[in-house]
């Protein structure tokens, strides 16, 4: 791949294909192919097969997929199962007739059993039963994963799959009712260091930006900034017989599981490493030799190391900037005590993450909540607006 090469980035509005689009202009790549879901639905056949005939893609990342939490997952198994599996199928296939040189395929580590041994390694595919909570979500990728390796061993293709580990990055998801661990933190900070300075207009201002403060995180927000001598707007008086009576942010559970995260432009960049050099890589893979054949071609890639939930929660506290207490509440579950994939194949590749976790958090905030509130506090005493970055131009 070369920087002339027509490229298409298949769900280029999300957290990953973002980061790609991101950083393949950052490293010279001038022929990106993009299309929005309106400009071009995944799921129809016809649509898919006249758009690679038309646009002629040499490469390709795919990473369009349907994707939610355990809610959504046991709600709609359905159509996480068809809408995952009609995207994966039309697009792969379609890349295949079409004779494109390169494929990336971003699947999930939910692939892997839930009981496998820590750190996962990719030879664990397909090994034991998946966790239920994702099992549609699951499925499908494996079912992707499958499709690609069954092409490069019958007609030859060179077809990687990825497993990324949890992700986070600019444009993530901050809802709090929806959104990941990661940025679910960031914001939960971030409000409550909004709250001890009595900045309600921005803490609102945030809550039209990025969904709605569900009520018990607002009672918080209420006493820490009452605890700091500030006044409640009117339109809030409403939260404040029912308060709890400590200035504290809550987080759910005892804060000791242990989870591993990557910047989401780090995972750009080993996708694009990986598809730049591709050649050598197969012919490593090739080379190796599994116990399971299905994972040859399986590529993880993480930070390799670990952290506790209340060591990222102390990190993004101190980042932020807040200096208020954290109450745990151990009535709510934990979860899977750690999650951390083996990511030596990719390391012995020649890759390694760059972005160090302060730098990971720092860019997390300026990129998306310090920016919004920002703009409120300049607003309000007449200083000129903070610029706004590239990507949210």
């Amino acid at each position: 791949m070369n920087q002339i090469s027509r490229i298409y980035v298949a769900g280029h509005s999300g957290l990953v294909g973002s980061a790609l689009v991101r950083c393949l202009r950052s490293k010279g790549y001038k022929n990106i192919i993009t299309r929005t879901h309106s400009e071009l639905d995944l799921e129809r056949w016809p649509n898919v097969e006249a758009f690679f005939t038309a646009e002629k893609p040499e490469y390709v990342f795919l990473a369009a997929a349907k994707v939610g939490g355990i809610h959504a997952n046991a709600t709609y198994p359905v159509d996480f199962l068809l809408t995952n599996l009609k995207i994966q199928n039309n697009v792969i296939e379609c890349a295949w007739r079409h004779g494109v040189r390169g494929f990336v395929f971003l699947g999930s580590s939910c692939i892997y059993p839930k009981l496998a041994p820590q750190p996962l390694k990719e030879e664990y595919l397909l090994t034991g039963p998946l966790e239920p909570t994702n099992e549609p979500y699951a499925i499908a990728k494996i079912a992707g994963i499958e499709l690609c390796e069954a092409l490069n061993r019958q007609y030859g293709t060179r077809f990687l799959n990825v497993m990324p580990t949890n992700l986070f990055g600019p444009g993530d998801n901050y809802d709090l009712e929806k959104s990941h661990v990661f940025p679910a933190l960031i914001r939960k900070f971030h409000l409550a260091k909004l709250a001890s300075l009595g900045e309600w207009q921005a803490i609102l201002h945030d809550e039209k930006s990025y969904g709605p403060i569900p009520k018990n995180i607002m009672v918080n927000l209420i006493n820490i900034s009452e605890s700091h001598g500030h006044n409640i707007p009117s339109s809030l008086q409403r939260f404040a017989p029912c308060a709890q009576r400590f200035a504290a942010i809550t987080l759910w559970g005892s804060g000791s599981p242990r989870r591993e995260f990557l910047y989401s432009d780090d995972l750009a960049d080993a996708c694009i490493f990986l598809m730049e050099h591709l050649d050598e890589i197969f012919a490593q893979l090739e080379s190796e030799t599994s116990n399971n054949p299905a994972s040859r071609h399986l590529i993880n890639i993480g930070w390799g190391k670990d952290i506790t939930i209340r060591e990222l929660a102390d990190m993004i506290a101190e980042v932020v900037g807040y200096n208020g207490e954290i109450h745990w509440d151990t009535t709510k579950p934990d979860g899977t005590p750690q999650k951390l994939l083996d990511i030596s194949k990719i390391t012995s590749l020649g890759w390694e993450p760059r972005i160090s976790f302060d730098e990971m958090i720092r860019e997390m905030i300026e990129h998306d909540l310090h920016e919004a509130a920002r703009e409120v506090v300049c607003q309000r005493n007449g200083f000129p607006l903070p610029p706004c970055s590239e990507e949210r131009m």
